[in-house]
């Protein structure tokens, strides 16, 4: 069953889910109440901070619509929106997923900002110098790494 708001631009189904009501919010609406855009929600994705199987696909008199379980996806939107300032979107996907306490990271600060890496991500950390010639840092970093173990 398809309810419309009084905005026909916000459409809510409910649906019956194992004797509860589950209450689902288009993907539209979800974008307009939290002004975030297509591709930030896509991203997210990607990064894994909103699970595959939350994105449910339903034929509507439009033709086909994604809609999110309200109540999941609110309460994930107000958590990362909340902490985007202090949290970078990997480091905040590892603490859903729970892993977190396994990640090493490698921080690079520069006049431009903070960024991470995972560690087990990295493949080469290199400085190029004007020569051409190449020094490759992961193999330190590597070594100082294991002598810690």
């Amino acid at each position: 069953m398809l309810r419309y708001n009084n905005n026909r631009n916000n459409v809510t189904e409910v649906m019956k889910s194992v004797g509860e009501e589950m209450r689902l919010i288009s993907k539209k609406a979800l974008l307009e109440r939290y002004g975030i855009s297509y591709g930030a929600l896509y991203r997210w994705k990607r990064k894994g901070l909103i699970p595959d199987d939350w994105f449910i696909k339903k034929a509507t008199v439009t033709g086909q619509e994604t809609f999110f379980p309200e109540e999941l996806i609110c309460e994930r939107m107000e958590l990362i929106l909340g902490t985007r300032n202090e949290l970078l979107l990997d480091e905040l996907a590892g603490k859903l997923s729970g892993e977190e306490s396994k990640n090493e990271f490698l921080v690079i600060d520069t006049g431009y900002g903070e960024k991470s890496f995972r560690l087990k991500d990295i493949r080469s950390v290199s400085v190029v110098h004007s020569d051409g010639r190449k020094d490759d840092l992961f193999e330190v970093i590597k070594q100082l790494l294991q002598k810690e173990k």
